[in-house]
């Protein structure tokens, strides 16, 4: 992701993301847009993928899944993410935000 996808303000950084839920895998499928694009075997059921998104965002960065809100999204495909405690250089140095 280049860094104008994400935006830092604050202690914490804001990006976008796709969530394509009911994958055969967990994983980062790349950037669609302005929004990285996350598959996830969760359903979209009862929040189901949004746990899913947290729990995976956070084992990927390394941070707890308390420093992780969906702020916008909660229904939708697209949200909008923030991740609290790191800098747009630290998530550019883990894998799939290269």
């Amino acid at each position: 992701m280049t860094n104008d996808k994400l935006r830092q303000a604050n202690g914490a950084v804001t990006f976008v993301v796709k969530v394509v839920p009911r994958a055969s895998k967990n994983q980062i499928a790349g950037v669609e847009g302005d929004a990285l694009k996350v598959r996830l075997t969760a359903p979209p059921v009862e929040g189901k993928a949004n746990d899913a998104l947290i729990a995976f965002l956070a084992e990927m960065l390394g941070v707890r899944r308390a420093q992780i809100e969906i702020i916008s999204g909660q229904t939708a495909r697209r949200k909008i993410v923030r991740v609290r405690g790191v800098t747009a250089e630290d998530m550019k140095k883990k894998p799939g935000f290269s």
